[in-house]
């Protein structure tokens, strides 16, 4: 009975409103948040100007979740191969090339800064904590799907309490530089950019983070409606975007600090002297977003392959498969994490970002939005539901 209960609150208006957004929230968490050092980069070096980036995402992420979920149902197209070719046709693999990329680079930064926090805030050694990390996501990626959905409901309401509690802490004590800076209009540490900077900004942090969206595409089976998809695409885009907010505002108490606007983690700097117990709850929540990031990611791809597999009539690969690729994938990630953080960040995500926006973003937004707006339905929803 206790089974049941727990199936049918998953199955119900919770699987289909919310399950979707914390899925793709927390998946996004750990490349998006984890560190501070994204924020920085795309919103908050434009001080008391950064907000309107931080609109420019919220829309962007519920947009792209409500396209995303809509297509997926309509097609029933539950892995990205299936999703992708709806918009991109015979050009699918451009997005299998980007997505493989975004992946490794996004795990990537994530394990320079748990592999660093972790030995700052717990004394374990850098290697040691990227290899626990990476045998919990090998073992959530064995177990699959139903166990993925639990870990990540429990953690993602947990890193919200996390996040909260860091934010409440530096915003409460530094409310006054940061009304202070939305007073003055402090916009000093960014130099000379238009408003279009600014949206520009946001764009690209929507456009490299498109690449956390396929890893919900397996919750969207609950959703029958495009009643459904869209409360669904805007709880998943508030859901994605309120860290983001969080982080800004409680870097607004530091700008235009050199030590905390240049720093590889700025939530590190920022929780600075708030003793050790703080320090190993970020530490924690940090590893735990790793282990989010890098199990949603890599569920997504293991999806795909597996889908394909079953079109050329063959088994799909095994738990033990699905685990071994979870960790060659982090080890990859590991490796190129040598790099830093600030690097990855500037330098990839840019680059990727614009990528994603060219073979993800854009095609789905004008070849998407005909599709639903004309009624286009696939052949097999044409026959199930004649």
């Amino acid at each position: 009975m206790a089974e049941q209960r727990k199936n049918s609150f998953f199955e119900g208006a919770f699987g289909r409103f919310v399950l979707p957004g914390i899925i793709i929230q927390s998946t996004l968490i750990g490349g998006g948040y984890a560190t501070g050092r994204e924020v920085v980069s795309y919103g908050a070096k434009f001080g008391a100007m950064g907000w309107i980036a931080g609109l420019t995402i919220v829309f962007g992420f519920g947009l792209m979740a409500f396209l995303m979920f809509e297509i997926a149902r309509r097609f029933r197209a539950y892995d990205y191969r299936s999703l992708v070719k709806q918009f991109l046709g015979p050009f699918w693999f451009l997005y299998d090339i980007i997505y493989f990329l975004l992946a490794i680079l996004i795990i990537s930064i994530v394990i320079a800064a748990t592999g660093s926090i972790l030995e700052s805030t717990l004394g374990l050694n850098y290697w040691v904590g990227v290899g626990v990390i990476a045998i919990l996501a090998g073992i959530l990626n064995f177990y699959g799907t139903k166990l993925i959905e639990r870990f990540k409901t429990v953690g993602t309401t947990a890193l919200l309490v996390a996040y909260i509690l860091f934010a409440i802490l530096v915003i409460s004590s530094s409310w006054g530089e940061i009304t202070n800076v939305f007073a003055t209009g402090d916009t000093s540490f960014a130099g000379d950019f238009t408003i279009w900077s600014i949206i520009g900004a946001g764009i690209i942090y929507v456009g490299y983070n498109l690449a956390v969206y396929p890893a919900a595409l397996f919750t969207v089976k609950r959703q029958k409606s495009i009643k459904d998809t869209l409360i669904g695409g805007a709880v998943a885009g508030v859901l994605m975007t309120v860290p983001w907010f969080l982080t800004y505002f409680a870097l607004m108490g530091f700008y235009p600090s050199e030590a905390v606007f240049t720093a590889e983690v700025p939530w590190l700097e920022m929780l600075d002297g708030y003793g050790l117990w703080i320090g190993i709850i970020f530490g924690i929540v940090v590893g735990w977003t790793l282990i989010e990031t890098a199990t949603g990611m890599i569920h997504a791809f293991l999806d795909r392959v597996n889908h394909n597999l079953e079109e050329l009539g063959k088994e799909p690969m095994s738990k033990g498969m699905d685990g071994t690729v979870a960790i060659v994938a982090l080890v990859l990630s590991a490796i190129l994490s040598s790099v830093g953080i600030d690097g990855l960040v500037s330098t990839g995500y840019t680059v990727l970002g614009y990528a994603m926006l060219i073979v993800y973003g854009i095609p789905i937004l004008l070849i998407g939005s005909y599709k639903i707006v004309k009624g286009v339905k696939s052949e097999k929803s044409t026959k199930m539901s004649a």
